[in-house]
């Protein structure tokens, strides 16, 4: 994808400078390129024909420009002015766009849902570009950072719940991101699993408590009291690291409401 301008002056130099300025490039950058359409012609007999130097200038489009444009444009069709963007490129195919102003929460919308959805867009535009594949992160602050520990502490909060009392608790639609750090979360508690239901924008996470444990609801209800003399030894059982979380696909969806 580039953008092109195409620009006239008494030389070729001149008529670089100005396609750039058109383009709001600088002539060194290296993803600008020219090309000479005609070389400047002195008239004939300093009367007839001639004409000035014609180049045409490109500008190669990276992914975290188309990115960046795009966003941009989405941005200002809201009519959101107070809003300013930074955009860093981890490598070849992570670009990470941070944004803030005093309109920014325009920007985050209901619990998210309006940020990610812009990640989601933002990301198809940028994939667009020379068929390339990127993954593009929109972030406001620490807001991400803050929406994950909240989704770990609720998503342990439930499981305990779940592996005490034997019921299970259904959260309200997820993104495939959001419902991994649940199921994470989930499966660090003794006694309770987690896994989705529902398709589409629909799918949601529901938590409920381990039919294999030993120690869930369940299977304490029968159990007589112990009378000895003292109490049992027990051995707690420690969480086990090494349980891998449920993959609930990509990174990209709506935001979700979540039941308390």
């Amino acid at each position: 994808m580039n953008r092109e301008a195409i620009a006239t002056g008494a030389t070729v130099e001149e008529a670089r400078e100005k396609a750039c300025e058109m383009l709001g490039v600088e002539t060194y950058d290296d993803n600008v390129d020219f090309e000479i359409i005609e070389m400047k012609a002195k008239k004939f007999l300093g009367l007839f024909g001639g004409h000035p130097a014609k180049v045409r200038v490109f500008v190669k489009t990276t992914p975290a420009q188309a990115a960046a444009d795009y966003l941009d444009s989405i941005i200002k069709a809201m009519g959101l002015t107070n809003i300013s963007m930074n955009v860093e490129e981890k490598d070849k195919n992570v670009i990470n766009i941070d944004i803030s102003g005093e309109d920014v929460g325009s920007v985050i919308g209901r619990r998210g849902e309006t940020l990610d959805a812009l990640q989601y867009l933002t990301c198809l535009v940028a994939n667009h570009v020379d068929n390339s594949y990127c993954r593009v992160t929109i972030n406001t602050g620490d807001y991400r950072e803050k929406r994950e520990k909240t989704l770990e502490i609720l998503g342990r909060k439930l499981a305990i719940k779940a592996a005490k009392t034997g019921r299970k608790s259904s959260l309200e639609p997820m993104n495939p991101y959001e419902r991994r750090i649940i199921h994470t979360a989930v499966q660090k508690i003794n006694g309770a699993i987690s896994w989705s239901e529902g398709e589409n924008i629909n799918r949601h996470v529901v938590i409920g408590p381990d039919p294999k444990s030993k120690g869930n609801y369940k299977n304490r209800g029968g159990r007589k009291p112990y009378r000895g003399s003292s109490k049992p030894k027990t051995q707690s059982k420690a969480p086990n690291p090494d349980r891998k979380p449920l993959n609930e696909g990509g990174e990209y969806g709506l935001y979700g409401r979540i039941d308390k």
